[in-house]
């Protein structure tokens, strides 16, 4: 004998996304109703009522499976898929966040390099400025001066082009240090760890030699 099936009419509902599932526990539980009603009054059954009818199959337990699998598959989705999409969402954000960063870092890097360079190239263009005038300046001595004037011009010329060697070695020595510290900022940031003293002292030595071979 058939087990009490839902009353005609009933609705069941899953909280969440399950609406397609609600539905069906809806069909089955008015195709019960009909298996009941058919065999209360004998009459012959057709259409679903007939195959439920002729293959044993008992609605009221289908339904309470339906029922029990829609709980289970809710709990997963709401105690253990969610959580994991979220925690893969958030980490995809960091990841993001960090690339970002890592490419402002990379565009910060060679607008510091190009600095350099242009620097260098006004302290060159400097020194051949100074060094042309040194030059004019000890022709003219030599039209008016012995050979001691002269003398005393190329004195002028060797000492102005150290300054100029000494100020351009100063000026890489800075940026090769502002690049090194902007390498172990940016390499921090990417790894989210901090670095140790060994670590931070390859990188410079690598910036260092990259600037270097520039």
């Amino acid at each position: 004998m058939l087990a009490p099936a839902p009353r005609a009419g009933a609705t069941f509902s899953i909280p969440g996304a399950f609406p397609m599932l609600s539905t069906l526990l809806v069909l089955a539980a008015t195709t019960g109703h009909a298996v009941e009603a058919v065999a209360a009054h004998g009459e012959a059954p057709s259409g679903i009522t007939k195959i439920t009818h002729d293959f044993g199959i008992s609605v009221p337990l289908i339904l309470a499976q339906v029922l029990s699998f829609s709980i289970v598959a809710f709990v997963l989705w709401k105690f253990a898929f969610k959580p994991v999409l979220a925690t893969l969402d958030e980490r995809q954000a960091k990841i993001s966040s960090g690339l970002s960063y890592a490419e402002e870092m990379k565009t910060k890097l060679a607008a510091a390099q190009e600095e350099s360079a242009a620097s260098a190239k006004r302290a060159q263009v400097e020194a051949s400025r100074i060094i042309d005038e040194a030059r004019k300046s000890a022709k003219d001595f030599l039209d008016k001066q012995t050979q001691e004037t002269a003398a005393k011009a190329n004195d002028i010329i060797a000492k102005a082009q150290q300054a100029i060697e000494l100020e351009k070695k100063k000026m890489l020595a800075e940026a090769r240090t502002e690049i090194a510290r902007l390498v172990v900022v940016t390499t921090e940031r990417v790894l989210a760890k901090k670095l140790t003293d060994a670590d931070r002292s390859a990188y410079n030595d690598a910036a260092s030699r990259e600037l270097t071979n520039a």
